[in-house]
């Protein structure tokens, strides 16, 4: 007989019935019933009950067993008693009679229950997460999110793709988030960085000759944490082709996200067939470039509306001469909702930093639509209809609105969006929504410095004609804000998964393009020069996206938080409470490393 078992605690079943076998695991759970103790037995791979009695020569030990400790029994299968099956449990039919226990580890006083649902403090959780990891919900989440990745990796291969590694000390990138520094020893004063993310090596994988490429990335940023995205590290399924269109990548990547999350999402209907979105269209009708297409409502644009002459609402008229927008956001049905419906929209919209939400209520007089609410009778009624129907405002529904410069009230109407869904139960959450967000612009104004700045990523290749491209000066500003670039995202359910784009393989254009946006060619040598001789030396068109591992398997998972997904997550300060890092060097590292600290002062 094996060491520690011959069955693992999932395994057995009636037909096991009359058998002896040994089993090992933990105590998940110990029920003492007056001189008989049951014990619910524990593996990765599920729970078995096991029982004995006074009768039994392994009594002594089992009583002194607790909670969480780990043991081997040896002993008989038997059929439980009729009425004491258990449905739920595919051992639930039997149960092992114990006739002998060896205690293989003890377990102190524990700090974190495994049996049971309940809440502890994040502290606890991510310090004892070897325990926190044993909990039913959590395992089977780590467990469903090595499923994902092996699913994920057989649909790229199954598509032409290859798996490949690319390096984990490389050199520090400019644009992006903060790099997580590494110190050479033999080089000192010099450091290596952790990569953001592999960019620049899977392009060089293409310009090598390589014509698909996929690799289960590991990035590195020194960002702060949020509830989707882990602070420090995470995954992402990195991929890039050659000799593509940005629709040979939509192509390429759409059935490999479906079918994955049509073989996980447990019965939620998913997307077919990807909507596409343009950035502009997105933010004027979502309020974000990132939509929750569960939720029905759109946004429209009511400036023209609030502008005219006839409209006495002085409030929107002075935001609109100041240059600004108003945006009206549908509330479907909202009209029977209480007057405490729409001050609670008020009150959140205050503590948002705005002055308030506006709205008018539709109500059907005589057959006419017919508009009542605190800035109705600033409007008149041919007017009010217009602005119906530009929302998609029936009789029974109300309209908000958001009034300010564009991009607030473009925020503020998009949170307003979600928020008034949510209060009228629109939403469709029974469902994956994704869609893909294009032709995001290539510049954006940096009122900070007062310059041209990239808005996404600056490797992409602008959808500009080429030769007209490369004349461009700094007095054709507006010409160059206008540029769009191929570039794109996947949204699913309001999350961003992934962002893409077609890249400029094209050195002149890249110098051009960098050059637009105040980096000279000498920034560009230092920072990009493996890249920029690589693109000199024939490089072919190339393009690739890199959907966000943890964040797909978070929504599978129905998670709200990425730490319920991640096998060993720091805190939000990113620390790892567990194993004590980040840690100090000793003197004797940091002179290995030439390093002297020059540490803040501590306050008080």
């Amino acid at each position: 007989m094996h060491r520690y078992r011959t069955h693992t605690c999932g395994q057995l079943r009636p037909s096991d019935v009359g058998g002896t076998v040994r089993l090992s695991g933990w105590c998940h759970r110990i029920r003492d019933h007056g001189g008989v103790l049951f014990i619910d037995l524990r593996d990765h791979y599920g729970l078995t009950q096991c029982v004995v009695d006074s009768d039994s020569q392994a009594f002594k030990a089992a009583e002194s067993a607790r909670s969480e400790w780990v043991i081997r029994i040896d002993g008989r299968v038997r059929t439980r008693p009729a009425g004491t099956e258990n449905a739920e449990l595919p051992t639930g039919a039997v149960e092992v009679y114990i006739d002998d226990l060896e205690v293989l580890g003890a377990a102190a006083e524990l700090p974190l229950p495994v049996f049971g649902d309940q809440e502890y403090p994040e502290e606890t959780r991510l310090k004892y997460r070897f325990l926190d990891l044993r909990r039913d919900k959590l395992h089977a989440n780590i467990m469903k999110r090595g499923a994902i990745v092996d699913a994920l990796r057989r649909r790229m291969r199954e598509g032409g793709f290859f798996e490949f590694q690319t390096p984990i000390l490389t050199a520090s990138s400019p644009e992006g988030a903060r790099d997580y520094l590494v110190p050479s020893r033999v080089h000192p004063g010099k450091f290596y960085a952790l990569p953001q993310a592999p960019q620049q090596f899977k392009q060089l994988t293409m310009i090598a000759g390589f014509d698909r490429y996929f690799q289960i990335a590991p990035c590195f940023r020194d960002e702060d944490a949020r509830a989707d995205r882990s602070p420090g590290e995470f995954y992402q399924l990195d991929i890039e082709m050659s000799f593509v269109t940005q629709e040979d990548v939509f192509q390429a990547v759409e059935p490999v996200l479906r079918g994955v999350f049509e073989e996980f999402a447990d019965g939620k209907r998913v997307t077919p067939d990807f909507p596409r979105i343009t950035y502009a269209d997105a933010m004027l009708r979502y309020g974000v470039d990132k939509p929750d297409l569960r939720n029905p409502l759109i946004i429209a644009d009511v400036t023209d509306e609030f502008g005219e002459d006839a409209v006495e609402f002085k409030a929107f008229k002075g935001v609109i001469k100041a240059g600004g927008v108003v945006r009206a956001i549908p509330a479907t049905g909202a009209a029977g909702q209480p007057r405490s419906f729409f001050d609670k929209l008020n009150d959140w919209a205050r503590s948002e930093g705005a002055p308030g939400l506006g709205y008018i209520v539709f109500e059907d007089e005589g057959g006419q639509l017919s508009g009542k609410g605190p800035i109705a009778k600033f409007i008149p009624a041919e007017i009010q209809a217009r602005i119906a129907a530009k929302a998609g405002a029936k009789a029974g529904d109300a309209v908000f609105f958001s009034a300010g410069p564009e991009a607030k009230a473009a925020a503020l109407a998009g949170k307003a969006r979600i928020r008034i869904g949510d209060e009228l139960n629109l939403s469709d959450k029974d469902q994956y929504a994704f869609c893909w967000i294009t032709d995001f612009p290539m510049y954006e104004w940096n009122e900070e410095e007062k310059r041209i700045d990239f808005s996404h990523n600056p490797f992409s290749m602008p959808n500009f004609d080429h030769d007209a491209f490369l004349k461009l000066g700094t007095e054709d500003e507006a010409t160059i804000l206008g540029i769009k670039a191929f570039q794109y995202d996947i949204v699913c359910n309001g999350i961003e998964l992934s962002s893409g784009a077609i890249r400029n393989h094209k050195p002149e254009i890249m110098e051009k393009a960098f050059g637009l946006a105040g980096y000279g060619r000498d920034v560009l040598e230092a920072k990009f020069g493996g890249m920029l001789n690589a693109l000199r030396l024939g490089a072919p068109p190339h393009g690739g996206i890199a959907p966000g591992v943890d964040r797909i398997v978070m929504l599978l998972c129905n998670e709200p938080n990425i730490r319920e997904v991640v096998l060993f997550p720091m805190n939000q300060r990113a620390e790892d409470l567990m194993m004590g890092a980040p840690s100090e060097a000793t003197p004797k590292q940091l002179r290995e490393l030439h390093i002297r600290l020059n540490l803040p002062e501590k306050k008080g």
